[in-house]
C-alpha cells in the first residue's frame, strides 16, 4: 500500500475527503463511528466531525473540503469507535494516509487499517475513505483573481453567496477633512472621492424612518459623530450619540443597540468595575435603561454541549467583536432600503480621527473629552493615540445578509418573548424586501438572489459585487441547521459540538491564492500558521493566512514573476508594550514573520537568485508621527517642507501642518523644562507616537477588497472564539484585463498610500514592481530615522519601517539599536509567557 518514507511534503491545495464507512475485518457489518472523526496534518487539526450521542446519527459518508498549506508526512484520521465494538467500550484509533500518495492528485479509494493509540493495530477494524487532492497550481479556480472569475461566483464554499447590484463606499478613518484634494484619477475621467464615515452614519441615523440597529464591541453614548461638518446637519445632528438614539426612538424609529457584555465589568449596588477592556458596556446599558431604546449586552456564548467551566471561560476570554450599523435609507424610487455600515470602527471613544492623525492639536476642541492613550498610566502627560481604520457602506442586496446576521444573533441572545422585537422586513411596506424564510425547525434559509433589491444593473459601471463573510458559531447565532448534512450543504463546519461559519478565513485564503500581482494588508494583528513556526508549533494559531502569503510569493519566484506583499501593523498592540500579554502577542507575531521570511529565503536559494532578498517580496511596516506641541519651541521659520498657507495639496498639508508660530524642527527636547517635571512621558518629550493601526482589511491586485472586524489571528479566524463580520467586494467593470484596473478599489489603495507615504509621485501605480518596493522601503527607512532622532524632524507621511532586520537567509532580529520600542520599552520581538494561556493571545 505504499512506502515507509518519512519525508515531509508540502500539501498546498484543496483536499476532498469522504469517509465512507468503518467495518470489522472479515465481516460486511459496518461499525459505528458516531463518536467523532478528527482530521490532522502536521499535528494540527484541520477539521473534525461533532460527537453524536445518537448511534444512528453516524458521520459515515460525510464529505469534507479541506484547505491545506501544510508540510505533511501523513494525513491522520483520529477516530473514536462507539459502543458496537468490544462489548460496548469506546476505543480510539488512527488511520494514516502518507503524503506521497495524496500529492499525486489521483483519486484514492481504499480500506485503511486503524492503528490503536498505543501503536498496535486495532483488531479487525478498517476505515473506507475516498480522497482527491488538487494542488493550487493545478486548480483553475486560482488562475485569475476573484474579480476576474468568468463564473462571477465570488468566494466559493461560503454561507452567504455573492450579491450583485450593490453600491459601496470605502471609508478611510472616521472622517476626512475637506482640504484633501482629488489626487487619484479613476476611469472615465472621475476622481476618487473621500467620503466621511461618521458624518454619513450620523445623517443616515437622522434620516431613518423605521429602524436603527447598532452592533458593536463597544458603544459610547457621550461621543459626537460629527465634529468637523462638511454639510448642513439636520436637527439633532449636534447631539451626542446616546441622545441622538433616544431622540430617534421617541420619534417612533425602532432603535436597537447590541453590544458585547464584558464579564469583567459590572455595576452592582453602587460598586462599579469598568472592566479589563474598558468598553463602557455597563455605562451604555445604564444610559438607555429607562428609554425606549432596546439595549442588550451579550457575552460571547459557548455551545450548551460544553461544560460549565468552558462556557464561563468563553464569556470572559472571547468577545462579540462585530461592528456595524443598519438603517433604512431613501431608495431611488422614493421607497426605502436597508443600508449597512460595516468595518473596523466602533462608535466609541478614541476612534474619531482623520488622516492628519493629530498628537497634540485639537485636544480642547475636536478631541475634547475624547482623549485616548492606554499605553500610559492615567494623569501622565502624553500624546493622544492617533487611530487609523477602514470602514464601508453597503447599499443593496448584500446589506440584507448583514441584517440576517443581526437577526440570527438576536434570536440567540433574546428571550423567546422578544424574538419578534426586531422589525420584520415584511412589515416595512416601503421596502422591496423578500421574506426571510426559515424551515420548520427554525433554520435560516438563505435566498440565492435578491434581484429586486439591486441598486445598479449589471451594465452600470458603478455596480459592485459584494459578499458577506463571518467568523461565528452556533453558540452565538440561532438558525444554523442541526442536521449535519444540511450544515455541510450550507458550507458550515462542524467541530466539538459546534456548527461554525469560518468564511472570513476562507475568503482570505481564496483571495491570496487567486492573487496575480500584489497584496496590500493593514491589520491590527498578524499571527498565524503556528504549525510551521521555528518554535512553539503547538501554540494553536493555525489559521493559514501567513503561510498562504509566503507560498504565494514562492510560487511567483518559481514562475520568475514579480509579486509583492505589503503588511502594515501597529508598532505594538494597544496597551503597555512591557506587559506580559502584549509581549506574548509580539512574540507570536515575530514567530510568524520568521516563518514567512525563512520560507521565502529558502525558495530564493533553491532557484539560484543569489542577488535577491526576501524583502524584495515581503515587507512589514508600522505608522508613526512627530508633531510639535502647540505653543512650544517657537521659531520664525518652517524648515522642513515649507508653510501650508494657500496650499490645497493635502499631502503637503499633512506633512508640514503645525500650529501658528510652531516650528517643524528644534533642539533636543530632553533638555527642556518638561523633562524635569513628574509624569511626563518620553513620547511627550520627543513629540512622537505611533499611529494605531486598527484597520482589518486586504486589497488584492487593485480590484478586490476585504474589510471588516476580523484581525489576522486565531481569535478572529477560528469561528468559535471572537465573533466577526467582513465583506469582500469588487467592481466587475474595473478588473484586470489588458490594463491595470482604475476603479474605486484602486483609488482607495492610492488614497491610503498617499496618506502613509506623503506623496503620490512615484512608481506607486505598479505595487508589484521591484522599483515600487524599493521606493516604499526607502521612504519607510528614512522616516524611521527621523522618527527616532533626538532632533525634531517632520516625517514624509507616516510610514515607518517595522523595527526588524531581515537577512538574506531569512533570519529575523531586532533592528540594531532598537531591541525595544523607542520611548516606551518592550522587546520588539516579544517574549513568551508561561502563565498566559495561548488561547488568549493567539
Amino acid at each position: 500500500m505504499g512506502t515507509n518514507s518519512e519525508e515531509s511534503l508540502l500539501l498546498h491545495g484543496d483536499l476532498e475527503l469522504r469517509i465512507i464507512a468503518a467495518r470489522a475485518l472479515g465481516t460486511s457489518s459496518e461499525v459505528d463511528i458516531s463518536s467523532g472523526v478528527t482530521v490532522s496534518v502536521a499535528e494540527t487539526v484541520v477539521t473534525r466531525t461533532p460527537t453524536s450521542s445518537n448511534s444512528s446519527d453516524s458521520q459515515q459518508g460525510e464529505h469534507f473540503n479541506i484547505l491545506l498549506a501544510h508540510p505533511v508526512v501523513d494525513l491522520e484520521l483520529k477516530i473514536k469507535v462507539g459502543s458496537k465494538v468490544r462489548g460496548g467500550k469506546r476505543i480510539k484509533g488512527t488511520v494514516k494516509v502518507p503524503a506521497w500518495r495524496i500529492i499525486t492528485g489521483e483519486i484514492i479509494r481504499e480500506w485503511y487499517p486503524m492503528v490503536h493509540v498505543k501503536g498496535d493495530r486495532c483488531k479487525n477494524l478498517d476505515l473506507d475513505i475516498v480522497m482527491k487532492f488538487t494542488p493550487c497550481d493545478q486548480n483553475p479556480l486560482y488562475d485569475q483573481g476573484i474579480a476576474g472569475d468568468p463564473e462571477q461566483a465570488g468566494v466559493r464554499n461560503t454561507y452567504f453567496p455573492l450579491r450583485e447590484g450593490n453600491k459601496v463606499k470605502l471609508y478611510q478613518d472616521a472622517h476626512v477633512p475637506e482640504e484633501m484634494s482629488r489626487e487619484t484619477e479613476l476611469v472615465r475621467g472621475r476622481f476618487f472621492e473621500h467620503p466621511k464615515c461618521w458624518e454619513d452614519i450620523c445623517h443616515a441615523i437622522l434620516e431613518a424612518q423605521h429602524m436603527t440597529y447598532i452592533v458593536g464591541w463597544s458603544v459610547s453614548c457621550d461621543i459626537k459623530l460629527v465634529r468637523e461638518p462638511t454639510r448642513p446637519l439636520p436637527r439633532g445632528g449636534d447631539l451626542t450619540l446616546g441622545e441622538l438614539l433616544k431622540s430617534k426612538s421617541e420619534e417612533g424609529v425602532q432603535v436597537v443597540v447590541l453590544i458585547w457584555d464584558d464579564k469583567t465589568s459590572y455595576d452592582i449596588f453602587g460598586i462599579q468595575m469598568r472592566g479589563v477592556m474598558q468598553t463602557h458596556d455597563e455605562e451604555t446599558r445604564k444610559f438607555f435603561k429607562d428609554s425606549s431604546v432596546i439595549c442588550k449586552l451579550v457575552h460571547r456564548q459557548a455551545n450548551k454541549s460544553h461544560n460549565i467551566f468552558t462556557r464561563a471561560l468563553n464569556g470572559f476570554i472571547f468577545s462579540n467583536h462585530q461592528k456595524y450599523v443598519l438603517v433604512d435609507t431613501q431608495a431611488a424610487d422614493h421607497g426605502r432600503r436597508i443600508t449597512a455600515f460595516l468595518g473596523g470602527l466602533d462608535l466609541c471613544k478614541g476612534r474619531y480621527d482623520t488622516p492628519e492623525h493629530s498628537l497634540f492639536r485639537g485636544l480642547a476642541t475636536i478631541f475634547k473629552d475624547d482623549f485616548h492613550n492606554p499605553t500610559f498610566p492615567s494623569k501622565t502627560k502624553a500624546p493622544r493615540e492617533p487611530w487609523h481604520d477602514w470602514h464601508c457602506r453597503i447599499d443593496g442586496p448584500a446589506a440584507l445578509d448583514v441584517f440576517r446576521d443581526l437577526e440570527q444573533r438576536w434570536w440567540k441572545s433574546a428571550r423567546k418573548k422578544k424574538h419578534d422585537a426586531l422589525i420584520s422586513m415584511e412589515s416595512i411596506l416601503h421596502m422591496l424586501s423578500p421574506s426571510l424564510a426559515a424551515s420548520a425547525d427554525g433554520t435560516t434559509v438563505v435566498p440565492e438572489d435578491y434581484s429586486t433589491l439591486r441598486v445598479f444593473g449589471e451594465d452600470n459601471p458603478e455596480n459592485w459585487h459584494v459578499q458577506i463573510f463571518r467568523s461565528t458559531d452556533s453558540g452565538a447565532v440561532k438558525g444554523f441547521p442541526e442536521d449535519l448534512g444540511f450544515a455541510y450543504a450550507q458550507n458550515l463546519v462542524c467541530s466539538k459540538g459546534l456548527v461554525k461559519d469560518v468564511s472570513i478565513q476562507t475568503a482570505y485564503i481564496q483571495s491570496i491564492r487567486s492573487a496575480q500581482h500584489f497584496i496590500y494588508i493593514e491589520n491590527q494583528y498578524f499571527i498565524g500558521s503556528s504549525y510551521a513556526w521555528p518554535s512553539n508549533k503547538d501554540a494553536g494559531a493555525n489559521n493559514l493566512i501567513p503561510m498562504e502569503l509566503a507560498l504565494k510569493i514562492t510560487s511567483k519566484i518559481r514562475a520568475n514573476e514579480r509579486f509583492a506583499v505589503y503588511v502594515i501593523i501597529p508598532m505594538w498592540p494597544e496597551g503597555d508594550p512591557n506587559s506580559k500579554t502584549v509581549q506574548e502577542i509580539l512574540f507570536w507575531q515575530s514567530q510568524t514573520m520568521k516563518m514567512m521570511y525563512g520560507i521565502i529565503a529558502k525558495e530564493l536559494q533553491n532557484m539560484g537568485h543569489q542577488d535577491a532578498h526576501p524583502q524584495d517580496y515581503l515587507n512589514f511596516y508600522c505608522l508613526g508621527k512627530r508633531e510639535c506641541i502647540p505653543g512650544e519651541n517657537p521659531a520664525s521659520d518652517v524648515d522642513a517642507g515649507g508653510k501650508t498657507e494657500g496650499k490645497r495639496d493635502w499631502l503637503l498639508h499633512l506633512s508640514t501642518r503645525v500650529s501658528p508660530g510652531v516650528p517643524t524642527s528644534g533642539g533636543d527636547p530632553s533638555t527642556s523644562t518638561r523633562a524635569r517635571k513628574n509624569k511626563v512621558s518620553k513620547s511627550q518629550e520627543f513629540q512622537r507616537f505611533m499611529i494605531y493601526v486598527h484597520a482589518k482589511g486586504m486589497i488584492v491586485d487593485d480590484e478586490y477588497v476585504i474589510l471588516g472586524s476580523a484581525n489576522i489571528n486565531q481569535r478572529s479566524m477560528d469561528g468559535s472564539r471572537d465573533t466577526e463580520i467582513a465583506m469582500g467586494a469588487y467592481q466587475p467593470h474595473c478588473t484586470w484585463g489588458e490594463e491595470h484596473p482604475r476603479g474605486e478599489v484602486f483609488g482607495y489603495r492610492k488614497s491610503l498610500w498617499a496618506e502613509h507615504l506623503g506623496t503620490v509621485d512615484g512608481p506607486f501605480d505598479d505595487p508589484e514592481s521591484l522599483e515600487c518596493v524599493k521606493e516604499v522601503n526607502k521612504i519607510a527607512e528614512e522616516n524611521w530615522e527621523k522618527y527616532t532622532a533626538a532632533k525634531f524632524t517632520v516625517l514624509q507621511g507616516y510610514l515607518l519601517k517595522y523595527p526588524i532586520q531581515v537577512e538574506k537567509d531569512g533570519e529575523v532580529s531586532p533592528l540594531p539599536g532598537y531591541e525595544t520600542f523607542p520611548d516606551v520599552g518592550g522587546q520588539v520581538l516579544g517574549k513568551n509567557s508561561l502563565r498566559i494561556p495561548n488561547i488568549v493571545t493567539t
